[in-house]
C-alpha cells in the first residue's frame, strides 16, 4: 500500500470553501437552468428546481472532498456553474427562451 501524504491546512480550507461557495454557485446555476428548461408549468418548474438545488449542493459538497485535488474540485464546480448559467441565461438574450 502506498502511503498518502496528509492534507495541508490550505488544502482542507480550499475544499471547505469549494464545498460552501462553489456548491452554492453550482446549485444556483442548476436552479436557474431547471427553472427554464423543465417541461412543467412555470410555478411547478420553480418549486421543483428549488427542491433539486439541495441535492445538487449536497453532491457538490461531497465531490469537493472526494476529488483528487482541491484544484480539480474548483475547476469542475466552476466549469459546471458557468455552463449551467450560460444555458439558463443566454437564451433570454436571443429571445429563444422556452
Amino acid at each position: 500500500m502506498s502511503k498518502q501524504p496528509s492534507p495541508t491546512p490550505w488544502n482542507i480550507a480550499s475544499r471547505i470553501l469549494a464545498a460552501l461557495f462553489g456548491g452554492y454557485a453550482l446549485a444556483y446555476g442548476f436552479t436557474a437552468f431547471f427553472s427554464v428548461y423543465l417541461p412543467l408549468a412555470r410555478a411547478d418548474r420553480v418549486v421543483f428546481a428549488s427542491l433539486l438545488c439541495f441535492a445538487v449542493w449536497s453532491a457538490a459538497a461531497i465531490y469537493a472532498f472526494a476529488a483528487r485535488s482541491a484544484l480539480r474540485a474548483w475547476l469542475l464546480l466552476v466549469g459546471l456553474t458557468v455552463l449551467a448559467c450560460l444555458a439558463a441565461f443566454l437564451p433570454a438574450e436571443f429571445g429563444a427562451r422556452p
